[in-house]
């Protein structure tokens, strides 16, 4: 099932989901200090999305996370001694400063490094109100930049009314060298606003206020970098981390950098996990880990899956922090609230549940359908894919059937081998051709499409084996699976070109396989061509889908009388249910209720795990993005009680909350499926390139092959060009 892009394979959280749904969760004994869950705190509100401690970062932390969600604040200074909340020490890449203030570059140091740009110590409350905030982490989206104002830290309380405010103090000796206290600040402000938790990687402004504010405070001592000397006591955070009994004389908990918990490795795997989190209860503090974002590239061990790194460190067998500082409070709370205490029993680590595949859509508990194995954490098609998929509960694995010189029937992603194999850099690199009837010309956006794909499981690239379609069937045939699907396509191209019969082959190796009498599994073929799959309606009672190439929005009478002669289910594009402008959904199209309606089930296809392959509207999370397209909002069966981070999220609600003026141009609409788009002329009869009819000898027939497979390695040298680029 794979885009006409040849995007990256399908990776989504759907298993996860289900287990969390239907998981009977009792009040869970948690490993935290407490005993209470561990808590989500929010790093300038909703970060990951608006531009940190903006009024609609803050605001949106209600509307889609937990209730006890605590708000984080990082204050610093205006030259008049007021309190703001900004993401970072220097303004410029947070705010629009250097555009209204071009000429007040400085340099200034921080903590002992010299540090150019913009200071919030330049500039007094009444210049500091003119400026407005921007998304920090370039890579997310910019559409709701200078749109708010900085807030004051007073702000936080009076505007959004939490039920708990941190604030941390990043940068206190820096304040010093402009006559500005931070001490005299927050007690200052302590007596205005209730403040929960201060930290600080700075020993002596704890000590400082130290007993000075409510004894309902925790004070909170922030570990960074273990090389980085603190500046108090010179010693660096890592020889601290050794004499915590001294931190227990200061502060009620630390704050930590999550790879303190869970380091990983130079090429980004896990290694296991420290004894910090055990040492710091044992010393009667409270820990909490940092740095979590859905957006970042955090361990390969995950999958792209964030909720899966979350329940690492929130519901591992031997430790739970005691709450995670994260840019995207929505899916840490749903981690906590939906996704813990499940059985993790045949887990590596308990990440290997959430390392999952393809979803569709139908009546029901929708299936799961892996996209051609487990191809997120293996090569596409491989022995190993397909196992994975298997052991992480897939219901349906995927061969997706090409053929080789000698006519053998093969699980392989694409005819061409450019895409998923190493054929660039082999001997066969000089092979390549063009195949007009399939592609016309090279694939310009072969560069691109590279570029953009982020790395998976790179220490298994190019580990597996290919399977012939015989091994495939043999594999599945034991496994404790709903079914199988065979995926053909240009079965009329083998036929007329290479004298290839792709109908008779599947469903010979079905039957040598007994899936013709199979009474536990279910056989679906899968084909974008309409003749191709009325062949098989002809010669074979098997599930049969029609896969719309195309993205639309609906379908015709038309489209349906046709479908309904040959498929029981139709395959859509993710994009044909949500459509979207430059990444913001705009709607929901009536394809899926028209089909249904129809009595036709429908798949989507492909769901990813990395966030880049996600709509803004589903918070780079797979797992919300599930939610979305299965509409499911029961999570532990708790009906109208469901939290609301399990909430779908609503089409085109994003959008809204840009301005008119800033909003992405609106896209063209969508096509209808009409009947024209499925019907097709009978499949030709399979001939040999020399005009014989394949009863012909197998010489004869072994030189067709001979003259037009190389053509299958098209564009492999134009693939190793892109990669040197």
């Amino acid at each position: 099932m794979r885009s006409r892009s040849h995007a990256c394979s399908v990776l989504a959280s759907l298993t996860l989901l289900w287990l969390g749904i239907a998981a009977a969760q009792k009040a869970p004994a948690w490993k935290t200090l407490n005993g209470n869950a561990p808590a989500v705190i929010a790093k300038g509100g909703f970060s990951g999305l608006f531009p940190g401690s903006s009024q609609i970062a803050y605001d949106s932390v209600k509307a889609t996370s937990s209730p006890d969600t605590i708000l984080y604040c990082d204050v610093r200074l205006s030259s008049d001694g007021r309190g703001f909340c900004l993401p970072d020490a220097t303004m410029d890449d947070c705010t629009d400063v250097k555009q209204l203030y071009p000429q007040d570059k400085k340099s200034y140091q921080v903590n002992g490094v010299p540090t150019a740009g913009w200071f919030s110590v330049d500039y007094n409350s009444t210049d500091l109100a003119r400026v407005s905030l921007k998304q920090s982490v370039f890579s997310r989206t910019p559409r709701f930049d200078f749109i708010f104002p900085i807030l004051a830290v007073e702000d936080v309380q009076s505007k959004f009314k939490p039920p708990s405010i941190w604030l941390n103090i990043q940068h206190d000796s820096f304040y010093n060298q402009f006559n500005l206290s931070m001490r005299n600040y927050i007690l200052s402000v302590s007596k205005r606003v209730v403040v929960n938790y201060i930290s600080s990687p700075e020993v002596r402004f704890l000590t400082s206020i130290l007993g000075r504010v409510s004894n309902k405070t925790k004070l909170m001592f922030r570990f960074l970098d273990e090389t980085t000397p603190e500046p108090s006591t010179k010693q660096t955070y890592g020889s601290m981390l050794k004499n915590l009994t001294f931190v227990k004389t200061f502060a009620s908990g630390i704050l930590v950098p999550k790879q303190y918990i869970w380091p990983v490795s130079r090429d980004n795997y896990l290694q296991p996990h420290t004894s910090v989190v055990d040492d710091a209860h044992k010393a009667g503090l409270e820990i909490y880990a940092a740095d979590f974002g859905n957006d970042f590239v955090f361990s390969y061990n995950y999958s792209y899956d964030p909720i899966a790194e979350y329940v690492s460190f929130v519901d591992d067998d031997a430790f739970s922090v005691d709450g995670v500082l994260t840019d995207f409070p929505v899916t840490a709370s749903a981690a906590i609230g939906c996704f813990t205490n499940l059985n993790k029993s045949n887990t590596n680590h308990g990440f290997s549940l959430f390392r999952l595949t393809l979803n569709t859509w139908s009546a029901g508990k929708p299936l799961i359908i892996s996209h051609n194995g487990a191809s997120g954490d293996y090569p596409d098609c491989t022995d190993l894919a397909y196992q994975k998929a298997v052991d992480d509960g897939a219901d349906i694995i995927v061969c997706p059937v090409q053929v080789t010189k000698d006519g053998i029937p093969i699980c392989m992603s694409s005819i061409n081998l450019m895409y998923d194999t190493t054929v660039a850099t082999s001997q066969f690199a000089s092979l390549t051709s063009v195949i007009k009837d399939i592609q016309s010309e090279p694939d310009q956006n072969i560069c691109t499409i590279l570029f953009l794909r982020l790395d998976r499981n790179p220490r298994y690239r190019n580990t597996g084996k290919f399977m012939k379609l015989t091994d495939f069937l043999d594999f599945a045939n034991d496994k404790d699976l709903y079914g199988i699907m065979i995926s053909v396509e240009h079965a009329a191209f083998f036929a007329a070109e290479l004298g290839f019969d792709m109908v008779s082959a599947v469903l010979k190796a079905l039957d040598d396989a007994s899936y013709n009498n199979h009474t536990t599994q279910k056989v679906l073929i899968q084909s974008t061509n309409s003749s191709a799959l009325v062949k098989f309606k002809e010669q074979a009672k098997y599930d049969l889908v029609y896969m719309v190439a195309e993205e639309v929005r609906d379908a015709s009478p038309s489209s349906l009388a046709d479908l309904k002669k040959f498929a029981s289910a139709v395959s859509v594009d993710s994009s044909s249910i949500f459509a979207a402008t430059h990444n913001f959904t705009t709607y929901r199209t009536n394809i899926v209720q028209t089909l249904q309606t129809a009595g036709l089930s429908v798949y989507v296809y492909p769901l990813m795990n990395e966030f880049a392959s996600q709509a803004y509207d589903f918070f780079s999370d797979a797992t919300a993005q599930i939610i979305a397209y299965v509409q499911a909002n029961n999570c532990m069966n708790m009906g109208k009680n469901t939290p609301i981070f399990m909430d779908p999220a609503p089409p085109g609600g994003l959008i809204t909350f840009i301005p008119e003026a800033a909003r992405p141009p609106a896209m063209a609409p969508m096509p209808l499926l009409t009947g024209s788009d499925v019907a097709e002329p009978p499949l030709p009869a399979a001939r040999s390139s020399n005009g014989t009819t394949p009863t012909q000898s197998r010489a004869s027939r072994t030189h067709a092959y001979t003259t037009h497979i190389p053509i299958l390695v098209t564009l492999a040298m134009l693939s190793a060009f892109c990669l040197l680029l």
